[in-house]
């Protein structure tokens, strides 16, 4: 046996970045003029806010990820420390630029819209991970950067460990996904990248078909209209709450983030599923990822108002 050993309820692997939100009260025609009635800055990343999301609600998680030794690298990284989120597994690289995302958001409804940079830091390697930590985990949470990492994580992870994949955009590697997550929650985004069906297909039947690729759990996010999920062949959804929403930035990954932390603590399907919804639309009353995020016990009582509703067989 081995003494002294940490145990982490969720191990995440992913993104860092640096948002900067510009807030309008519409948005502009092209070719024109537009007044910013607000700007703030804030770090982002799917799996940098997921980790600091999960350590809000109380779990214990450890973060694996890169940065630039810029400016916006050491925000990001003061940023996790300040939701205790420990920095030791986040790798800095000299001479190296932390990847920004440029983020108008849309006063009257909460809506975003993104202008990312695409990342140049070294992708995150196999050699970067703790064995010891990822053995120790109960759940790993990979988001789409680290799709690459799925094969050979498989080998280290104990065998009750659970895999949640955020799968927000198409990557090389997704179809060994679609076997090995133990659930894959993707974006309505996602659907309509035409990467599987065409834009005619309707949503619905989508979720039918990929129901048939994916070997664990599927779970769809939906931004307001919430998420959906499948159970014993039928198809339900969970609305989102009524929140005065300031904007959605981030709701996705709290959502990833609050469903692995659901399933560490062994939550049913149904109730990971209502407590992430609940996390995800409570996350947009502030702006940026992060400020939003509720505490466990609050989350929990606001869960208990949401019902799924029944919509189809499958």
């Amino acid at each position: 046996m081995i003494k002294n050993r940490q145990y982490y309820d969720v191990a995440i692997i992913g993104r860092n970045c640096i948002d900067y939100i510009f807030v309008i009260d519409n948005y502009p025609e092209e070719n024109s003029k537009k007044s910013i009635i607000e700007k703030c800055m804030e770090a982002g990343g799917q799996g940098s806010t997921s980790a600091c999301c999960v350590s809000k609600l109380g779990g214990k998680t450890a973060f694996f990820g890169n940065l630039g030794s810029d400016h916006e690298g050491q925000f990001c990284l003061k940023r996790l420390e300040d939701f205790n989120v420990g920095v030791g597994n986040v790798k800095i690289y000299d001479n190296y630029k932390t990847p920004a995302a440029y983020i108008f958001v849309n006063r009257n409804n909460g809506s975003r819209t993104i202008f990312f940079e695409e990342r140049t830091l070294p992708e995150v390697s196999i050699k970067q991970i703790s064995k010891d930590i990822i053995s120790s985990a109960k759940v790993i949470l990979l988001d789409p950067e680290t799709t690459h990492l799925a094969i050979e994580l498989k080998q280290f992870l104990n065998k009750e460990a659970k895999i949640v994949y955020d799968c927000e955009r198409w990557r090389n590697g997704i179809e060994y996904l679609y076997e090995t997550a133990d659930y894959f929650v993707l974006s309505y985004e996602f659907l309509k990248l035409g990467k599987i069906f065409s834009a005619q297909y309707p949503f619905l039947d989508k979720i039918s078909e990929l129901r048939k690729k994916v070997k664990g759990e599927l779970i769809i996010t939906h931004g307001e209209h919430g998420a959906y999920f499948v159970s014993d062949n039928l198809l339900y959804n969970v609305p989102a709450l009524k929140v005065d929403v300031l904007d959605t930035i981030g709701a996705g990954d709290n959502f990833h983030a609050a469903f692995s932390f659901a399933i560490s603590q062994n939550y049913d399907l149904v109730n990971a599923v209502k407590f992430s919804v609940a996390v995800a639309s409570l996350s947009c009353r502030k702006h940026g990822g992060r400020e939003g995020i509720p505490y466990l016990d609050y989350a929990m009582d606001q869960a208990k108002n949401l019902k799924p509703v029944f919509l189809r067989k499958m």
